[in-house]
């Protein structure tokens, strides 16, 4: 998944955006890229580009060459939290989610997890 995608992404149930994204593992890519630049809000930087300073550009091209290979996606609003798993986000309404699958996601990245996800994150958390 690139960065990019944040820019996008608005949460399937509540339609909240941006999104918070926590990012675990990623590679780099070396070929040759063709940039596109966000248009409302800077997902590596986590910033709106309008809160960005003038004069400061944002970091396009190392944006680019960066894929998130294994990371999460939550939703402030609703307390809903999305895998991204081998650089695909997983973004499924509640009754398409695998609970066993999204329980060991959660328990094999607990380390790198938000504590406020592990334990009310929805539709699945470890504190159940």
């Amino acid at each position: 998944m690139k960065y990019r995608l944040m820019d996008l992404l608005a949460c399937p149930i509540c339609k909240h955006f941006p999104l918070e994204l926590h990012v675990f593992e990623t590679r780099r890519i070396t070929e040759e890229l063709r940039t596109q630049k966000c248009e409302l809000y800077c997902g590596y930087l986590s910033k709106w580009l309008e809160e960005m300073m003038l004069g400061e550009k944002p970091p396009c091209e190392e944006c680019w060459r960066i894929e998130i290979v294994n990371g999460i996606i939550f939703c402030e609003s609703c307390g809903r939290w999305y895998p991204i798993i081998d650089e695909i986000p997983r973004m499924l309404p509640d009754n398409l989610r695998d609970r066993n699958e999204d329980i060991k996601f959660l328990a094999s990245w607990r380390a790198r997890i938000p504590k406020k996800i592990l334990e009310n994150g929805k539709p699945f958390n470890l504190s159940e």
